[in-house]
Order: structure tokens, then sequence, then C-alpha cells
């Protein structure tokens, strides 16, 4: 596959989740880099982060194993057990199955940008570890679906 152009692709923005969630997403955007070069073993999003942007919820992923590759700015990454400055070349990794939530948040006064490499499970469900936010995410043949936990629809 060639190089990929990515001046000619228009980023997606905010999420997917139901009101109220979705507006924690309000200044993210993702260019699906691994959807553009056609690869379906793995995904791979060139994320954006606005100041004061989060990219999801705290979560974490029943079947897929998740790296976030920083390349611009600071962000932060909040987890159930803490938070981690993240600058330009860190690394983080979430293995599939581990029951600790994460984020990342832009808290400082310029975006962030990082890429996000995840395995593609044909079935994924990702689980959000805040009590006050009634959510699953559920991957299935169709695609993505949202939830309440008690698999309740919106």
């Amino acid at each position: 596959m060639p190089k990929l152009n990515l001046k000619d692709v228009k980023p997606r923005t905010g999420c997917a989740y139901p009101a109220p969630y979705d507006a924690h997403c309000i200044g993210r955007s993702k260019i699906g880099l691994g959807d553009l070069g056609g690869l379906n073993q793995f995904g791979v999003n060139l994320t954006r982060l606005a100041p004061g942007a989060a990219s999801a919820h705290k979560h974490w992923h029943q079947n897929e194993d998740e790296l976030v590759y920083m390349l611009e700015g600071e962000a932060v990454l909040v987890e159930d057990d803490g938070e981690t400055v993240m600058r330009a070349g860190d690394v983080a990794t979430f293995k599939a199955g581990v029951q600790v939530g994460h984020m990342m948040v832009n808290r400082s006064n310029r975006e962030v940008v990082f890429l996000e490499v995840r395995t593609r499970a044909a079935e994924e469900v990702s689980s959000y570890t805040d009590p006050d936010i009634d959510l699953q995410m559920i991957k299935s043949a169709a695609g993505w679906v949202a939830t309440r936990k008690d698999g309740a629809p919106y």
C-alpha cells in the first residue's frame, strides 16, 4: 500500500457515547490510520485532544489489547489507581481483561497528539469503571452498541 495522504482525510470528532456521556469527548478527533490502510488485524488511530478534552471515560477492554504512544504535547493518563503525566515518546499499554479503567486527559493549554493501537477482536466489551457512568460499549458483527451496565439499551 502506498503512503497515506492524511491532509485529505476528515477526522472523526467526538465519540459514540449517548448523551450526556458524549460531552466528555468534545475536542477529541481521530483519524483511523489502520482503516485507511486496509488493516484488519489491528487498528491504529491518530488521536488529537484539544485543551480540556478527554479520550474517553475510564474504561477497560475485555478482549482487546491497547497501546498508546505519545507524539506531541502533555497529557495525563488517568487510571483507577492513579495518574501519570505522559509526554512525547512515552508509551502506555493495557492488556485485555485487566479490569483497571484508563483514559487520557489534556489538562494543558496546547493540543495533544498520540497513537492508539488496538487488536481487532470480533467481539468486544468496553466496561466503564466510574460508578457514575452507567455505560458499556459492546461490539459484535453488527458493530458497536451502547448499553447500560445491566445490558439495557439506550
